[in-house]
């Protein structure tokens, strides 16, 4: 059993029941055995009977918290606690955090306990600074902690990212979900269970869905899976397939494969990311997708890469241009993700200035589309494509 992405976008042929990363890769570390199995999408399920206890939290130092008072510390006695494991970088942690962080707001003060578990999927994640970074990004009020060690991660045997634990005030696993979606029953579940503690308590009607993708019934189209770049867990196009951990000069093929992805020019292909090796403008990465949205994970922070000891490089630049084109050409006004800026040219690019996911595509229409990255230097990587679908409202035929 490995780490990997929940599926979160429904398919169109199914009801929305999960909204996520629309992937199911999974990484290659292994984990301890899981504690519970996945619950029913399509009703409030209780856990009582299994008895699962809460593990205990590991005894992490301050400095891993964030939102916790040294003095004050965590008190979970009698509470309802919300385990919420989560990456920075992972399109569909970012999208239930909202929700995660209104629960918090609406509910503590009547008995709700809920922990941010940062389970870095990339090796930078694991920098402090790039956390807390997210976390003010974000606005996140809750308490998160940093588990670089996959320390809670394997004590849960949790495989997912983002995964949601709750549980009762006796410490009894009552309700879990894998992936986006679901808000509106696990938000009925966290008020059960406070209703348990305080049978009197006025609790807030449930929130209304945030996005349209959100709305229970929704209808989703299937975009391309979530693409790692890496070797760990990527699969070039190219037919010479990787040069493991050393620079090599990739070749297009006549046709490009729907839903891979290819390297063009000079390439550093390490564990997990590809680096331009090459002069500036004499590369690219490219892939045929289908989507609505396209995002990519880059660190320009190649350095820190290496002292992480995930690869080769002499590059001491941090960051620079990386030149983005949909179907041959610069990205128009109506389909540029909030990441895209416009040079004098009327070329299109994102500026590499942290280690984050970047918004590259936002298509008025779902479809599919050819998108070509062209690096102006060698000092930033490229982790992992994410891709978002769109959905039609309940009741309605496209």
């Amino acid at each position: 059993m490995m780490r990997s992405h929940f599926l979160s976008i429904p398919l169109i042929i199914f009801s929305a029941i999960f909204l996520s990363r629309g992937c199911t890769q999974a990484a290659t570390r292994e984990i301890g055995n899981r504690q519970a199995d996945q619950s029913p999408a399509d009703k409030l399920t209780d856990y009582g009977y299994k008895h699962i206890v809460m593990p205990p939290l590991p005894n992490l130092p301050a400095k891993d918290w964030f939102n916790v008072s040294p003095d004050s510390g965590l008190n979970l006695k009698g509470k309802v606690v919300l385990i919420d494991f989560w990456d920075y970088t992972c399109v569909n942690c970012i999208r239930t955090l909202p929700y995660i962080e209104e629960w918090y707001k609406r509910y503590r003060k009547d008995g709700l306990v809920i922990i941010g578990v940062h389970s870095p999927e990339f090796s930078f994640a694991r920098k402090r600074a790039n956390v807390a970074r997210a976390i003010e990004k974000f606005g996140i009020t809750y308490p998160v902690v940093l588990d670089n060690k996959y320390e809670i991660w394997d004590r849960f045997g949790n495989q997912y990212w983002p995964s949601k634990y709750l549980f009762d005030k006796n410490g009894i696993l009552r309700y879990l979900h894998f992936g986006e979606g679901n808000y509106g029953n696990f938000e009925a579940s966290i008020q059960k269970l406070l209703k348990e503690i305080n049978p009197d308590v006025a609790l807030p009607p449930l929130m209304a869905p945030i996005r349209p993708t959100d709305a229970p019934g929704a209808v989703c189209y299937r975009t391309t899976p979530e693409t790692y770049l890496g070797y760990e867990r990527g699969r070039i196009g190219n037919k010479m397939g990787y040069k493991k951990d050393t620079s090599a000069t990739y070749t297009l093929p006549y046709k490009m494969e729907k839903d891979r992805f290819y390297l063009q020019g000079k390439w550093d292909a390490t564990l997990q990311y590809v680096k331009y090796a090459g002069t500036a403008g004499a590369g690219k990465i490219l892939i045929d997708y289908i989507a609505a949205q396209a995002n990519l994970v880059l660190n320009p922070d190649i350095q820190g890469a290496l002292a992480a000891g995930t690869a080769n490089s002499t590059s001491t630049d941090r960051g620079g241009r990386l030149y983005v084109y949909q179907d041959g050409k610069p990205v128009p006004p109506e389909n540029r993700g909030r990441d895209i800026k416009v040079g004098k040219d009327g070329r299109t690019y994102v500026e590499v200035t942290q280690p984050r996911m970047y918004y590259l595509i936002n298509n008025k229409e779902y479809g599919r589309h050819i998108l070509a990255l062209e690096p102006s230097s060698d000092s930033f990587a490229a982790y992992a494509f994410t891709f978002g679908t769109a959905c039609e409202e309940p009741g309605m035929s496209k």
